[in-house]
């Protein structure tokens, strides 16, 4: 474990981490499986934040915090499944240290070298969610996920031999898409909060473009939406196409080309000065979108309009 000027400690390896934590070298140099009831883990084990060369899943058995976004509040005092991904920066200088994993699956990706979910895996969007959007499960849905962990400890705990990388890999593809279908069923049951969200991002989209903020930083983008609403990117896109089917780059599209209709419409504005207030550096590129999305050019749009 060595840690960068100015910057989070980094974990290269499963023996680095394992080292970290006052664990016994790992079985297998590319998985590890740490039991939380034979090895507790403290938190603060690794002080401040750090960033892994490996995939992290790990449950937490009970989690007590407040989901912030804008003056808004959600308390959650549950168990939760974790994932983070190589590079990522996970923890903080403020973290207390009191919270210990049930179960944490370390995953170096060479693991999945030669096969397909070496590629596929990336696809799975819960990876880059941050600690706040954690998947949690119900009773039936922990048991499935207790399940195949106890399953990979098994055959990590067994003898190594021509199929056991295979066996760990079809269970840990099994778990992905497992909380691939969890993670679904959260924003299903979550839908309150979620149009709770939708309203707080409707309101800092019109805000973005009323109060000319698009004239100082242009386009709104996804990444500062995600940031004002305390929620990573992935999980605000993800969110957004659960409850209307857009991610949040469409949403945003959206957005503009309905104030670019309303400016088109009701103002005198040159097409380049209502590409210019909606944050486009370039009116081409503005005619370019706005036409791709009502197969109207901004002034055939005026004219037919009017």
């Amino acid at each position: 474990m060595k840690k960068e000027e100015n910057g989070p400690y980094k974990i290269e390896s499963l023996a680095d981490a394992h080292r970290a934590f006052g664990l016994p070298t790992p079985k297998h140099p590319l998985v590890s499986l740490i039991n939380g009831a034979h090895h507790p883990v403290a938190m603060n084990a690794i002080p401040g934040a750090h960033v892994l060369g490996f995939y992290k899943l790990s449950y937490k058995p009970k989690l007590s915090g407040r989901l912030k976004y804008g003056q808004s509040y959600y308390d959650f005092d549950e168990g939760g499944l974790l994932f983070a991904s190589p590079g990522q920066v996970i923890g903080s200088n403020h973290d207390d240290g009191s919270i210990c994993s049930q179960y944490t699956l370390l995953i170096h990706p060479d693991f999945f070298l030669g096969y397909p979910l070496a590629k596929t895996i990336s696809q799975y969007g819960f990876f880059s969610y941050s600690t706040n959007e954690t998947l949690h499960l119900s009773e039936d849905e922990k048991a499935t996920i207790m399940d195949l962990f106890k399953m990979i400890e098994k055959e990590l705990n067994s003898r190594i031999d021509d199929f056991s990388q295979d066996v760990i890999i079809a269970q840990i593809e099994l778990m992905m898409n497992y909380a691939n279908r969890f993670y679904k069923r959260q924003f299903i049951t979550r839908k309150a909060i979620n149009h709770d969200l939708l309203q707080k991002l409707e309101e800092l989209l019109n805000h973005y473009f009323t109060d000319e903020t698009s004239l100082r930083q242009g386009l709104p983008t996804v990444a500062y939406l995600a940031d004002q609403l305390n929620l990573s990117p992935s999980y605000l896109s993800d969110m957004l196409r659960s409850l209307i089917g857009q991610n949040a780059q469409q949403y945003i599209h959206d957005k503009v080309i309905s104030t670019a209709k309303e400016k088109l419409s009701t103002t005198n504005l040159s097409v380049t000065e209502v590409a210019y207030a909606l944050g486009f550096e370039h009116s081409q590129s503005f005619s370019k979108l706005f036409k791709t999305k009502t197969q109207l050019s901004p002034l055939e749009f005026r004219r037919s309009f009017n």
